[in-house]
């Protein structure tokens, strides 16, 4: 983490104005907080739970599931470091096209659900993680696919920085819940949903391109802001069997540990509660 500054100089023309006043050159100087920004924290924080997960979960002659988004390129990063230096037979399967890409990218041995249907361990961001572990995934569109790959792992394990950690969600993410949707269905299923449920479902659209985001199985997302804590099991459980509904970003009771790097640059780590 390195420290920043930014000094901006604005001139200013002199000369005199409508009452005789002087005009002067401003100096505005702007130091970013504690001379450290959030950004390179939750970066650096992003490496070390990356980090700390490949190191304490992944070993020799392993299936290993490769989640998506801005976490996990440091788990790839570091998975790539030991396979080499250690000379590991990792064989990879991705959740989505940018989990490919990386997989590729750093040499690493792809395959699929297909050629291994069961993964020794699945490692994954998230959104935000509450006080048991359930999760909220899909910010980056790849819900559906991280969630069938996270199913058929043995042990599910989550790498995020501190700002994703909460007591409830909701907390911290304020996008809603994503809900991956057969196009034709979107429109009925949000009005469904809002009524059920409370809150709003908005259609996600792109920002590079017009229309919605498609995502990777050429569907919808609806990303749900609800109002109340929920049962997220039972809420779950109630939007899937709406019909074309693919599946939320709910992951409920699916991972067995969670890794957070932390400002301090420290790693936490948190077990599902005993019931």
């Amino acid at each position: 983490m390195r420290a920043r500054m930014w000094v901006g100089l604005r001139s200013l023309s002199e000369g005199f104005g409508l009452f005789g006043s002087r005009r002067r050159s401003v100096l505005l100087t702007h130091v970013c907080a504690s001379s450290v920004c959030v950004a390179d924290m939750a970066e650096e924080a992003k490496k070390l739970a990356a980090y700390a997960a490949v190191d304490n979960h992944v070993q020799n002659n392993q299936v290993v599931g490769v989640g998506s988004g801005s976490t996990i390129v440091y788990a790839v990063n570091r998975l790539a470091e030991r396979v080499r230096e250690e000379k590991l037979n990792i064989v990879c399967v991705p959740t989505s096209f940018q989990a490919r890409q990386l997989i590729l990218q750093h040499g690493l041995t792809l395959s699929d659900l297909d050629r291994h249907p069961e993964l020794d361990v699945a490692i994954d961001g998230a959104d935000e993680v509450d006080s048991d572990l359930t999760l909220i995934k899909g910010g980056g569109g790849c819900l559906t696919q991280e969630k069938i790959v996270a199913g058929c792992a043995k042990h599910f394990i989550v790498i995020a920085d501190f700002r994703k950690d909460s007591k409830a969600l909701g907390q911290q993410w304020k996008k809603g819940v994503p809900i991956e949707v057969i196009p034709m269905a979107y429109f009925p299923i949000s009005r469904m949903i809002a009524k059920r449920f409370g809150g709003v479902a908005n259609l996600r659209m792109a920002v590079s391109k017009a229309g919605p985001v498609v995502t990777d199985n050429s569907n919808f997302i609806l990303d749900w802001k609800f109002e109340r804590g929920q049962n997220w099991k039972e809420v779950n459980t109630e939007i899937k069997m709406i019909p074309g509904v693919v599946d939320t970003g709910l992951f409920v009771g699916m991972a067995e540990r969670a890794y957070f790097g932390m400002e301090d640059g420290s790693v936490q780590v948190r077990d599902p509660p005993v019931n």
